[in-house]
């Protein structure tokens, strides 16, 4: 299994900001896909999950109202659209399933929300 993120990068705060995530060697249409973030020397937490024909989705109340998930199983790939950034959103985000497979991780991609 491989998730490879891409399209972070630096933002202002109030500004937006889209990730999207591609997995392969899963069958990606039946699993429930998350965006988690980590902050260095900190846990990694879950961010937002989307569930197969997005019948469920969940957020962290921290990101409610700002960021939207979702998924597109034709492309195996899961996005993330970040609005209205501040900067305790800085962080390396990572897509894996829900629950994570543990041990496989991407590289992530680095979003930083500063002036």
């Amino acid at each position: 299994v491989l998730f490879v993120e891409s399209g972070g990068g630096l933002v202002q705060p109030g500004g937006s900001l889209s990730v999207s995530c591609v997995a392969s060697g899963l069958t990606f249409a039946p699993v429930t896909m998350a965006w988690y973030r980590q902050v260095a020397g900190q846990e990694r937490d879950l961010v937002a999950a989307i569930s197969t024909g997005a019948g469920m989705i969940n957020y962290a109340d921290s990101v409610k109202g700002r960021f939207t998930i979702s998924r597109d199983n034709r492309k195996n790939t899961v996005y993330l659209q970040m609005n209205r950034l501040k900067s305790e959103d800085t962080a390396v985000y990572y897509c894996n399933t829900q629950p994570a497979i543990y041990g496989v991780w991407g590289q992530g991609t680095q979003v930083t929300v500063s002036s």
